[in-house]
């Protein structure tokens, strides 16, 4: 496995936009990244923070992270080295108070010959019709909810001893 970073390619504006929009850069993220329009929604802020991971445009991942928003952003001289693939957004949930989001999605990275995601369900809030992602709420899949009906107290058990869940396996 190489621990070297991976070379750097920079967003072209008449290719796709790596965010996977199905738009051109320029017509897509570069606007956002420039400054010269704001994110409509979470959603589009979640996918040029991806690409400002993409075009290590750091900048952008500072002031559009409501924790560091406020802060004089430092380059940092190490920063990069993750190549980062594509990105797959799962949801884009608003509410329940109109200037909150959420956005479901898994953000792939080339490590060595293997690609790697990273899942995660991130918070989002618009503070004076500016969007910013304030934290992840879960990283990985969601859990695994039973479709079976859990045994009540008076059921036989599920482990198939012949007795009432109560009196095997509830207590266990």
């Amino acid at each position: 496995m190489s621990t070297k970073p991976a070379e750097f390619h920079p967003p072209v504006l008449d290719k796709p936009c790596p965010c996977g929009s199905g738009q051109t850069f320029a017509a897509c993220c570069n606007p956002i990244l420039k400054r010269e329009k704001p994110a409509e929604d979470a959603e589009k802020l979640m996918r040029s923070r991806f690409t400002a991971h993409v075009a290590h445009d750091f900048e952008h991942l500072h002031r559009t992270y409501l924790k560091t928003s406020k802060e004089p952003y430092e380059p940092e001289p190490e920063a990069g080295g993750t190549n980062w693939t594509r990105l797959l957004i799962r949801s884009h949930e608003t509410g329940p108070k109109p200037d909150f989001a959420t956005v479901d999605f898994t953000a792939y990275f080339q490590e060595g010959d293997k690609e790697q995601a990273l899942h995660e369900k991130a918070e989002f809030q618009r503070i004076d019709g500016v969007w910013y992602y304030t934290r992840a709420l879960r990283q990985g899949p969601p859990p695994i909810k039973s479709t079976q009906a859990k045994a009540g107290r008076n059921d036989p058990c599920p482990c198939g001893s012949g007795k009432k869940y109560k009196q095997c396996c509830l207590n266990k």
